[in-house]
């Protein structure tokens, strides 16, 4: 059972950061939303610009066409998925976030994973899988494996962002999350 009070207190202890420049050009640390009991966590690389401003991941567009997404195999980000980032501050001008950024921010991540406990985690996008499930991930080669890890099951896919740029590459994202829930049905995880 995930203690709500230690989620709350890491937030409050992380949102002085100053372990990389990205600290120097925030408004807001975006840590993370949803439901903190939920056995599915998605992580995205970072924080676009309307997110720094709300303080809450995936608010943008990028963002409506996740939730979308959701909705198609019936999950929710209120209800029954968590959703963060590796890095927890907005790179400039909506950068992919540097290498050095990344490792200032990982062990956040982790400890987040810890307190959650996820039986499933989602990658959205190339940086998100490289960091969490192989440095030599190619989205578009190995989108919608499985892997499993510290009886944690990975799978990374494209980041909606890409979708919005690339929609000849929403077929595969879509496959991938009705994967989703066929792993959820698998693993009997209630919702």
């Amino acid at each position: 059972m995930v203690d709500n009070n230690k989620l709350e207190e890491f937030k409050k202890k992380i949102n002085s950061c100053e372990k990389c420049v990205l600290a120097q050009t925030k408004t807001n640390i975006v840590f993370g939303e949803g439901n903190p009991k939920s056995m599915i966590m998605l992580v995205g690389e970072g924080p676009g610009e309307n997110e720094d401003l709300m303080g809450k991941p995936f608010v943008g567009k990028a963002g409506q066409l996740l939730d979308k997404m959701l909705k198609v195999i019936d999950l929710s980000r209120d209800e029954n998925v968590y959703i963060t980032n590796i890095v927890k501050c907005r790179p400039p001008k909506n950068r992919d976030p540097e290498e050095y950024e990344q490792d200032a921010c990982i062990g956040y991540l982790f400890r987040q994973i810890e307190i959650i406990n996820p039986k499933i985690i989602i990658a959205l996008g190339r940086i998100a899988a490289k960091k969490l499930i192989d440095e030599k991930f190619k989205v578009s080669l190995d989108h919608g494996k499985w892997i499993k890890k510290n009886n944690i099951y990975f799978m990374g896919t494209y980041h909606p962002s890409a979708l919005l740029r690339f929609a000849n590459r929403k077929e595969d994202a879509f496959q991938d999350f009705l994967s989703i829930r066929e792993k959820i049905k698998e693993l009997d995880i209630q919702l």
